[in-house]
C-alpha cells in the first residue's frame, strides 16, 4: 500500500475519514432526535470546572507577566535616574563613594526582586498551566470515543432488529423460490443467509465492545484526575501569592533602607553647602571690617550700627565692669571731689541729680547708660530704644534669669515722670554706652 505521508498510509487515512463521517452522521441523528445520546451530568460539571480553572489560570499568568514587565520598566527607570545622579555628583561633594555604592546596591536589589518573582511565582504558574493542554486533548478524545460508542451501539441494535426479521423470512421461504429450486438447494440458500447475518452481527458486537472499552478507560481516568486538578488550584494560588507578597515585603524593606541612606547623604550635602556659604560670608564680612577699620583710622566716622542680635542672648562684645564696683566708685569720686573747683562742683551736683542721690533712684539701681543705636523690641519683655535715650540699669530679681549680653532697665524720663518701674525691660548691652 502506497504511503501518503510519514507514518500515515492510505488505509489509515481512509479509516480516519470513515470515522469522521460516521461521527458526523451520528451527531446529526442525535440532534434530529433519531438517535439517543449518552449524557453524563457529573462529568459535564467536571468539564465546566476544568474550563473555568484553565481560564482563571491563564488570566493570572498574563497578569503576572504584565506585573513583571512593569517591574522591569521601573527597574530601568530607577537605574537611569540613579546613574544620572551619580554622573552629576561631583567628587568633592559629601558622600561620593557612599552614593556610588548605593546606586549599585539599588540596581542589584531590583535585579534580585525581578528574578525572584520570575522563579517563584511565574514559573510556578507556567508549570501549573502546562498540564491543561494534555488534559483538554484527552477530554476531547473522550467526547469522540463517546460518539463512536453511541454509533456502535445504535448499529448493533439495528442489526439485532434486522436479524429477527431475517430469521422470520428464512422460516417462511418464498413460494416461487421453493418451487423453482430443488430441495437440496433450498437448504444451501438458507444456510448462506444465516451465515451472512451472523457475520455482520458478530462484527458489530465486537466493534461495540472495543468502542465501549476505549471510552470507559478514558472516562475513568478523567473522572479520577479532574477533581484532583480542581482542588489543586487553591494550593497553587496560595503559593503564588505568598511568594509574591514575601518578596514584595523584602524588596520594599531593603529599598526603604537605601532611600533613607540617600536622604541622609543629601542632608549632609546641604549642610556642607551651608557651611561653605557661611564661611564665605564670614570671610567677606571680616574683609569688610578690616577695610572699614583702616578707613576709620583716617576719617573717624560715626560708629557703625551693629545688627540686632539674632537670638537672646547674643554674644557680649566686651566684658561689662562690675556694676557694684562702678557704683561705689562713682560715690567715692563724688565724695573726694575738691570743693575749690567750680567745674567739679557742677559735675558732682548734676551727677547727684541724675543718679538720684537724694533717694530718687529706682529700687535695684546700678548705673546709667545712654542708647547709641536704635533698637526695636521683638518681645513683650524687651525695652525699645531711641538714639540718645538715658536708661537706668536695674539689678535682676533673680540673677539666674539674666542672659549674657542683656541688661534690665527703665528709661530715665519715664522714671522721673511717673516714678514707676513697671515699664522696665531688657535690652542689648552693646546698643548702649555708660555715662
Amino acid at each position: 500500500m502506497a504511503e501518503i505521508g510519514k507514518g500515515v498510509t492510505a488505509g489509515k487515512l481512509a479509516l480516519n475519514v470513515q470515522k469522521r463521517l460516521s461521527r458526523a452522521q451520528e451527531k446529526v441523528l442525535q440532534k434530529l432526535g433519531k438517535a439517543d445520546e449518552t449524557r453524563d451530568t457529573a462529568f459535564e460539571e467536571l468539564v465546566t470546572n476544568f474550563n473555568k480553572q484553565m481560564t482563571e489560570g491563564s488570566k493570572l499568568q498574563r497578569d503576572l507577566k504584565a506585573y513583571l514587565a512593569a517591574v522591569k520598566a521601573m527597574h530601568d527607570a530607577s537605574r537611569r535616574l540613579q546613574d544620572c545622579l551619580a554622573d552629576m555628583y561631583e567628587p568633592d561633594w559629601f558622600g561620593k563613594e557612599e552614593l556610588d555604592a548605593l546606586v549599585e546596591d539599588t540596581d542589584t536589589l531590583w535585579l534580585d526582586y525581578h528574578q525572584n518573582l520570575t522563579d517563584k511565582s511565574l514559573l510556578c504558574m507556567d508549570t501549573y498551566l502546562a498540564q491543561f493542554p494534555e488534559i483538554k486533548a484527552r477530554i476531547a478524545k473522550r467526547e469522540r470515543k463517546l460518539v463512536d460508542f453511541d454509533s456502535a451501539r445504535h448499529h448493533f441494535a439495528s442489526l439485532q432488529k434486522g436479524k429477527k426479521k431475517d430469521e422470520a423470512k428464512i422460516a417462511k421461504p418464498a413460494a416461487l423460490l421453493e418451487m423453482a429450486a430443488p430441495s437440496w438447494a433450498q437448504g444451501l440458500i438458507s444456510a448462506h443467509q444465516v451465515a451472512q447475518t451472523n457475520l455482520s452481527y458478530n462484527q458489530a458486537e465486537e466493534e461495540l465492545g472495543r468502542a465501549q472499552k476505549i471510552f470507559e478507560e478514558l472516562n475513568v481516568e478523567l473522572q479520577d484526575e479532574l477533581p484532583v486538578l480542581w482542588d489543586s488550584r487553591v494550593g497553587v494560588y496560595v503559593g503564588t501569592f505568598q511568594s509574591l507578597a514575601g518578596h514584595q515585603e523584602k524588596f520594599h524593606r531593603e529599598m526603604s533602607k537605601l532611600s533613607q541612606n540617600l536622604n541622609d547623604i543629601m542632608t549632609k550635602l546641604e549642610e556642607q553647602r551651608q557651611l561653605k556659604k557661611d564661611a564665605t560670608a564670614a570671610t567677606r564680612k571680616d574683609g569688610a571690617k578690616s577695610e572699614e577699620a583702616n578707613h576709620s583710622a583716617s576719617t573717624t566716622p560715626a560708629p557703625k550700627k551693629p545688627g540686632p542680635p539674632p537670638s537672646r542672648p547674643p554674644p557680649r562684645l566686651t566684658p561689662s565692669p562690675d556694676p557694684k564696683q562702678q557704683n561705689v566708685g562713682m560715690f567715692e569720686e563724688e565724695a573726694l571731689a575738691p570743693d575749690t573747683n567750680t567745674n567739679s562742683i557742677s559735675t558732682t551736683q548734676q551727677s547727684s541729680v541724675t543718679n538720684g542721690s537724694d533717694g530718687e533712684l529706682p529700687p535695684g539701681f546700678l548705673y546709667k547708660v545712654k542708647a547709641v543705636h536704635e533698637y526695636t523690641a521683638t518681645d513683650n519683655d524687651e525695652l525699645e530704644l531711641k538714639v540718645g535715650d538715658a536708661v537706668l540699669v536695674l539689678a535682676f530679681d533673680n540673677p539666674d534669669e539674666q542672659d549674657d549680653g542683656w541688661l534690665l532697665g527703665v528709661k530715665e524720663s519715664h522714671w522721673f515722670q511717673k516714678k514707676d518701674i513697671s515699664a522696665k525691660g531688657v535690652f542689648p548691652e552693646n546698643f548702649t554706652q555708660k555715662v
